[in-house]
Formats: C-alpha cells, structure tokens, sequence
C-alpha cells in the first residue's frame, strides 16, 4: 500500500514528495479510509490529451484525469497530471507553481474518495474540499498559506 510518483518524460520531480506522501495518506485517513496504490504519472500536455482521447473520448486539454480502481475502503487508482497545465493555471491564478500542483494532486484523491465535479454544485464542493485539504497541509507543516 503506497503513494507512488513518476515521470513520463523523467525529468519532473514532486517537490517534497515525502511530505506530500504523508499528506495524501492523511487526507484518505481522515476519511475513514486506506490507502491502497495511488500512482501518479507526472506528464505534458500532449500525453495526457492523447489520453483523454483514447481511454475517455474527450479531444480536450485537462490538468488532471484520474482511474478509480477504489475497493471498499481501499483507496486506490492511477492519477495522470499536466504539469504544463499546472503551470498555466498557477500563472492564471497567481498562485505559486507547488500550491497549485498540491490543488491538482489532492483533487485526484478527493475523485477517488468519491468526489464528484460535474455539476456547478459538486464542483464548489470539490473546491471547498481542495480548500480544505491545503488548509491541512499548511497545519500539517507549518507554512504559511501561499495562495
């Protein structure tokens, strides 16, 4: 059972990825549940759409997608990220590189225990969620909220 990262290209690193390990396991723990295997896959912009188009018909850009293989109370999937749309979105919202990568990484975990953000209303809650997972990661280590 594990929190995993890697890279498709190979050179992107999770900055403090220990911390964020510890963080995601915390989020999941709160919930009443475990984590199983969550991988992540760090990618750019043209493998994730490639994706998108192949497992979910969508000829889209997206920041995140995100497999549920959840089992009861074992959270587990695989969770592909754009850090090039990462990155754009931290510069359209002013927000540090790290702070909105947290956002999108525990967005994919918060899918997975269930969250939905199809809708106007699931997607505040998705959003209030978000909020409140980054709130636990400034408590958890001692940061000032950077956003």
């Amino acid at each position: 059972m594990s929190v995993r990262f890697a890279a498709q290209s190979g050179d992107f690193e999770v900055p403090e990825a220990q911390k964020v390990k510890k963080w995601v396991a915390e989020v999941v723990k709160r919930r009443d549940r475990q984590v199983g295997n969550i991988n992540y896959l760090f990618c750019d912009d043209e493998y994730l759409l490639q994706v998108n188009r192949q497992y979910l018909q969508h000829d889209t850009y997206t920041d995140i997608i995100t497999f549920d293989y959840v089992a009861g109370g074992l959270i587990s999937g695989d969770i592909m990220i754009s850090t090039e749309r990462v990155g754009e979105n931290a510069a359209k919202y002013g927000v540090p590189f790290e702070r909105e990568l947290h956002r999108v990484v525990i967005h994919g975990v918060l899918h997975l225990l269930g969250q939905g953000d199809k809708s106007d209303d699931e997607a505040r809650e998705m959003r209030r969620q978000e909020d409140e997972a980054l709130a636990l990661w400034d408590a958890l280590f001692h940061e000032e909220r950077k956003s």
